[in-house]
């Protein structure tokens, strides 16, 4: 069979990777058996139907009186109208994963998926609506006491491994580096578990120093009170 092959990914990141494009790759030519007269590339959601990477595929294909052959049929569209212009175009269409597919189960498919996206968002709006009737606040999430609780926690993980920092200077270790080979030297691991580097010692280092200030400042307020 003269072909012509057409791939689609969703993102950009999915081109760049080849996530998913092997993966059809691998089905269009065990299913062919031979290579493409040519082979198009879209990246572009399944929700739009102007692509000029099917176009050209579409055009070559019915220049070439060559099939055209995708992986999977939801790599056309989920719209019937766009199917139907596909239907049209006069370009015989193989899906690997639906072989026997004719124009009609096309069309059926297509009405399908397009009726089951349509879906898909009226339930959307209607759970944020039931979410906003419940007081919940949608948007941008707040962020600032998940970063109070992250701050509080390094900050006691910090407090935890003072009296270890100051049994190493009395042993006159006093740098970054030293402290570090000394930690990972001790078996001592840092919060997320994994071994220290001079930029995770010197972060220690910073939060020790400030938790020192935030202290002497508050004995500072103790012995001499703001007057009322």
């Amino acid at each position: 069979m003269r072909y012509v092959a057409y791939y689609r990914v969703s993102t950009a990141k999915q081109g760049a990777s080849g996530l998913g494009l092997e993966a059809q790759q691998a089905a269009v030519l065990a299913h062919c058996k031979e290579p493409a007269i040519q082979s198009f590339t879209e990246v572009e959601s399944g929700k739009r139907s102007d692509r000029p990477q099917l176009a050209a595929a579409l055009a070559l294909a019915k220049r070439e009186r060559a099939t055209l052959v995708i992986a999977k049929l939801d790599r056309l569209a989920r719209n019937v109208a766009f199917i139907a212009n596909l239907m049209e175009s006069g370009v015989d269409i193989v899906a690997v994963d639906m072989p026997t597919a004719n124009t009609f189960t096309l069309h059926i498919m297509a009405a399908v998926a397009e009726q089951e996206a349509k879906a898909i968002g009226e339930r959307t709006r209607a759970a944020l609506a039931a979410a906003r009737a419940r007081g919940v606040r949608l948007g941008t999430p707040d962020t600032s006491r998940l970063g109070r609780e992250a701050r509080t926690g390094a900050d006691a993980f910090a407090r935890s491994l003072a009296p270890t920092i100051e049994e190493l200077r009395v042993e006159g270790i006093y740098s970054v580096r030293d402290i570090c080979s000394a930690l990972n030297a001790r078996g001592i691991r840092t919060s997320r578990g994994a071994q220290w580097h001079p930029t995770s010692v010197q972060r220690l280092m910073d939060r020790l120093a400030d938790h020192d200030i935030a202290s002497l400042a508050q004995r500072l307020r103790e012995y001499h009170p703001t007057p009322a």
